[in-house]
């Protein structure tokens, strides 16, 4: 197994859930983290827990749908720590609704985050990474990103794409960039925060109360990054037992 201690983690969507957790986590272990979100007091309080509990963690107040400000995430965490090792690419939204509600602002936000920020946070890494010759990019779908469900048409296909995106990715740069997809089930985040359709909320509410701890995603992501070079774990389902 390859120890995580002094790897290099970026995490996107870092202020909360599973990316914030992860960090933790990985800190705990002895990685180093870049965190990369919009509110930077949540940030910087994260910063200083994990700094507390004797671990290296940085940030950058980063938008993932502006491409130059992923640019410049990626650059930061080079200027700080030298290198970016592994890319845990977090930031996601889900605004669930049935498609006749026309909430077009919701589906654009999702496109915008989900996809675009997602192809944003590789290009700011991948040509390092290529140069390197070494490197890992853990991209988050979910299980929406398997099976379709009502009022999820645009978030189950940003999620489809996700893993399309990676599995692509991953034919590209086989024997120097690991890419792995790991898609969550229901887990105690914000992520249900942003769904404004009254009935959905009220129906996915019931789904998520037998919602995991964040840290079950964060357990699988050390596990990907743990593996020897050789071996790349290329996808990760991770449920709550009874959904």
């Amino acid at each position: 197994m390859t120890s995580i201690k002094d790897q290099v983690v970026l995490i996107t969507g870092a202020s909360s859930g599973i990316g914030a957790v992860t960090a933790k986590r990985l800190a705990k272990g002895g990685a180093k983290i870049m965190l990369g979100a919009r509110r930077e007091d949540r940030l910087k309080e994260l910063v200083a827990e994990i700094e507390k509990q004797g671990g290296e963690a940085a940030y950058k107040v980063t938008d993932v749908t502006d491409h130059d400000q992923c640019l410049a995430l990626a650059q930061a965490c080079i200027e700080k720590f030298g290198r970016v090792d592994t890319l845990f690419n977090n930031a996601g939204l889900m605004p669930l609704s049935p498609m006749a509600s026309r909430k077009v602002d919701e589906w654009d936000r999702m496109v915008d985050v989900n996809i675009k920020g997602l192809l944003y946070a590789i290009d700011s890494v991948l040509v390092h990474m290529l140069e390197r010759g070494t490197g890992h990019i853990i991209n988050v779908s979910s299980v929406a990103g398997h099976v379709a469900m009502p009022a999820g048409a645009v978030y189950c296909g940003t999620k489809f794409a996700v893993r399309a995106i990676t599995e692509s990715l991953r034919q590209e740069v086989k024997g120097k960039v690991r890419c792995t997809i790991i898609s969550p089930g229901a887990t105690a985040t914000e992520l249900t925060d942003t769904i404004t359709h009254d009935k959905v909320k009220e129906r996915i509410g019931e789904v998520f109360k037998m919602a995991m701890d964040p840290d079950a995603i964060a357990r699988a992501v050390e596990y990907a990054m743990e593996q020897p070079a050789e071996v790349a774990v290329n996808e990760i389902i991770v449920r709550p037992t009874a959904q």
